[in-house]
C-alpha cells in the first residue's frame, strides 16, 4: 500500500519536478513586446528582414509561419528552432539577429537582445511555442 501511495505521489510530481517548476511564458505578454522592441522595424512586411527572408513578426500567425524557407520555431524544442538559434548567437554573425555588427549582412543596425530576453523566447519555446 505504502509502494502504491509513493508511486502515484511521484507520478504527480514528476512534470514539477522536470520542468523545475518555471512560470509559464506567455507569448502576448512576454515574446511579442521583445519582437516589437527588437525586430519589428525590420520583420514588419515592408522592412529588410521581411524583404529578404519573408519573415514578418506582427502577429502569432506570422511569427509561426516562419520564412518563405518554412517554419523557424519547433514547438517544443528551442535547439531546433531557427528563431532561437539565430537570436542567441548559435549560427553565424553574418546572419545572427538582430544584426549588430559590420559583419552583419543586414544593413539595419539594431541591439542585441538582453540574455533574459533570449531564455523568455527559448522557454516559451521549449513550453510549446502557445498562443497565449
Amino acid at each position: 500500500m505504502r509502494s502504491s501511495v509513493l508511486i502515484i505521489g511521484l507520478a504527480i510530481a514528476a512534470p514539477f519536478i522536470s520542468t523545475g517548476c518555471s512560470k509559464q511564458v506567455s507569448f502576448s505578454a512576454d515574446v511579442q513586446p521583445v519582437l516589437n522592441e527588437y525586430c519589428i522595424m525590420c520583420h514588419d512586411g515592408k522592412g529588410e528582414g521581411s524583404e529578404k527572408s519573408g519573415y514578418i513578426l506582427t502577429s502569432y500567425t506570422d511569427v509561426m509561419t516562419g520564412t518563405k524557407f518554412g517554419p523557424v520555431i519547433v514547438p517544443g524544442d528551442s535547439e531546433s528552432s531557427t528563431l532561437y538559434r539565430v537570436i542567441s548567437g548559435k549560427v553565424s554573425p553574418k546572419i545572427g539577429m538582430p544584426p549588430t555588427g559590420p559583419a552583419s549582412l543586414a544593413i539595419g543596425r539594431g541591439h542585441e537582445l538582453k540574455p533574459g530576453q533570449i531564455t523568455a523566447i527559448q522557454k516559451w519555446i521549449d513550453q510549446g511555442a502557445l498562443n497565449n
